[in-house]
């Protein structure tokens, strides 16, 4: 690797960073780009979820307010987060590198996808908000491990996946996003550990990347309320139908 390919990764995570905090996506930028720049697609993925680690944690603390009395839900969502993200991960380490890139295009353009409606899903779960208190059904504990179980595999766009969950059930939109933080961060440190021990990470790539992932996260989310996220998601949307149709061709 040169010294233009870490400035390049550097870059686009900074991008990232600052995305993930505005709309959201950042992974669909980054992964795509340590692909091109020569790592193979399970190599790309460890390396950009451990890259973009740090960010989960300015998101975790910038929703603090939003925990108070939710200690024990915390505890119970974040033991399902952490089984889930290690079945994902110990997945994607221990399947053919060559069925991850059968799939990679399907998660890709799902992930794009699911980015391209979180506008309306935000809208409808506006509508249905309630400030009283719920039981938590099983079947969110179930739904909540899949979708980490694919975090933990792939992580593009799970932030949209967890916020849909958790505002059907909970029908509170502040409390399932500050709670998808907490999951988000959860799945991203248990697959960061695993990655770290046994999968195979460029930490060249990540000693660049990850800082400038956290500055570019801390710096988009003081300035996301200043920059329209609509056409930033059509970017992101485009994107990475784009790569899906590339990675598709590729297989």
């Amino acid at each position: 690797m040169s010294a233009v390919d870490l400035l390049i990764a550097a870059g686009v995570a900074f991008l990232a960073g600052g995305i993930n905090s505005v709309a959201g996506g950042g992974s669909l930028i980054l992964f795509p780009t340590l692909v091109a720049l020569g790592l193979g697609t399970v190599e790309a993925n460890v390396t950009n979820s451990v890259a973009q680690w740090p960010g989960y944690l300015g998101g975790v603390a910038g929703f603090r307010a939003e925990y108070a009395g939710q200690r024990s839900r915390i505890i119970r969502f974040s033991v399902v987060a952490l089984l889930g993200g290690t079945a994902g991960s110990v997945l994607l380490l221990t399947t053919p590198s060559e069925a991850f890139d059968v799939v990679v295009p399907i998660l890709v353009l799902l992930a794009s996808l699911l980015l391209a409606v979180q506008p309306l899903l935000t809208t409808r779960l506006r509508r249905t908000e309630d400030t009283g208190t719920h039981r938590d059904s099983a079947w969110l504990y179930v739904a909540l491990f899949f979708a980490t179980v694919y975090g933990g595999y792939f992580g593009g766009a799970l932030g949209v996946i967890l916020v849909g969950v958790l505002g059907v059930a909970l029908h509170r939109l502040k409390l399932a996003n500050a709670l998808k933080s907490v999951l988000s961060a959860v799945t991203a440190t248990i697959s960061l550990v695993i990655f770290a021990l046994f999968g195979p990470v460029h930490w060249v790539f990540v000693a660049v990347a990850a800082p400038a992932a956290l500055v570019g996260g801390f710096l988009g989310a003081r300035i996301a309320t200043r920059i329209p996220t609509s056409p930033l998601r059509v970017f992101i949307v485009t994107f990475g139908v784009a790569v899906s149709i590339y990675l598709f061709l590729r297989v």
